[in-house]
């Protein structure tokens, strides 16, 4: 069974205007009854998500989204939806129905503004009387030749499937430790147990920052921070890497020999995720913070807090033996953050393990849009701890 995360995932939003057919294209994709279609405008509400393999591209989220143009007692609500779900998007279907696809023009501009890439999609191509004309029309409108298809014959999909992978390009293959290590290098992984990690099984950042150093040669040593002293006289020289728990790096910093780089699970996950460079310059907001500041801390998974949780305990208590005990602290987590940020000194995110590359992305440009520094948990605990300088992240050259 495939158990790719969805956070792995290539994801990919269908967007249009309401009895458009994206639900049939959905189900058309999928190979299945995934979404209910039907001829009332505003059949679909939340967003309905699917999970499913394409040929040429992998592992794929799609998700079906309400239509932009609802104007339904609830459709401000569905749009706000709609607008979210566009924040995950890898690449955005933008579906016309017909030839007149100025809000759609709209919605793909905003989605060129970000980077997403667009594919335009001419559906019910099986309906239109001259498919030439109206292909025309679109791409005159939205500024990129579309692809004609029908949900009910399958026409087009493959061809659909061929412009999502050529849009894709060459930017899906990012590495979680980059340029830090190579075939050969020995890494060791420092992993605390304590009673917030889960029973029988490593978190999600552990597990795959272990799977990609198998698969590019690397020789892995695990062990907890009690053990690594131990774990370093067994090897016959140091580690090239020592990776470890933000929470306790000042620990490990302390054992990590001269000879070795050191990062964290979250400071690799802040430049696979997020924007590396635009983290580190929102730590030096720390410095400024007093009592009578207010930082947003946002978790991007959901789950009941723990004694030691990272995210509500231990930063929140580093956060204040620096700024002061009156230091205001709010918590978001899953799909919660504010659209306004401007009353935060601060906003400090987790690694992003949950989240696609675009999602964390979208959150980190709402914060720099808005003048608001932001920052991720490893880069933020390596600045309260005084070690920042010392921490590697891949693209950063260190002289050891």
């Amino acid at each position: 069974m495939e158990t790719t995360p969805s956070a792995n995932r290539l994801h990919i939003g269908i967007f249009g205007r309401c009895n458009s057919g994206k639900s049939s294209l959905l189900n058309t994709l999928a190979e299945q009854q995934t979404a209910l279609v039907s001829q009332t405008p505003g059949t679909t509400t939340d967003p309905v998500v699917k999970s499913m393999e394409w040929p040429g591209i992998g592992a794929v989220v799609v998700t079906d989204t309400a239509g932009f143009d609802d104007d339904s007692e609830l459709g401000a609500l569905r749009l706000a939806q709609t607008v979210r779900a566009a924040e995950r998007c890898d690449v955005a279907l933008i579906v016309c129905s017909d030839a007149d696809c100025g809000l759609e023009a709209e919605w793909a501009a905003r989605f060129r503004e970000r980077g997403v890439p667009v594919v335009a999609v001419l559906g019910r191509c099986d309906r239109i009387r001259d498919v030439p004309v109206a292909a025309a029309s679109v791409a005159r409108e939205l500024g990129v030749q579309p692809v004609a298809v029908s949900a009910r014959t399958g026409a087009g999909i493959a061809s659909l499937r061929a412009a999502v992978a050529a849009a894709v390009g060459e930017g899906a293959d990012a590495t979680i430790t980059g340029d830090l290590v190579t075939e050969g290098d020995v890494v060791l992984l420092v992993m605390p147990q304590d009673s917030a990690a889960p029973k029988g099984r490593l978190i999600l950042p552990q597990a795959q920052t272990l799977r990609e150093l198998l698969d590019k040669g690397c020789m892995a040593v695990c062990c907890t921070p009690d053990g690594m002293q131990r774990c370093l006289r067994s090897l016959s020289a140091p580690p090239k890497l020592v990776v470890t728990d933000s929470q306790a790096f000042a620990a490990v910093s302390a054992m990590t020999p001269a000879g070795s780089l050191l990062t964290s699970f979250s400071v690799l996950f802040a430049g696979y995720k997020g924007d590396i460079g635009l983290f580190v310059e929102g730590a030096a907001a720390i410095d400024a913070l007093d009592n009578m500041s207010r930082v947003l801390i946002a978790e991007a998974c959901t789950h009941a807090p723990a004694r030691e949780d990272i995210g509500r305990v231990k930063l929140p208590r580093l956060l204040r033996a620096k700024a002061g005990a009156e230091l205001r602290i709010d918590t978001v987590a899953g799909g919660d953050f504010p659209e306004d940020l401007t009353p935060y000194d601060l906003v400090i995110h987790c690694g992003g393990c949950m989240f696609n590359r675009r999602h964390v992305l979208a959150r980190v440009g709402r914060a720099a849009a808005q003048g608001v520094p932001v920052t991720n948990y490893g880069i933020a605990i390596a600045a309260l701890t005084g070690i920042l300088d010392r921490v590697v992240y891949p693209g950063k050259r260190m002289d050891l």
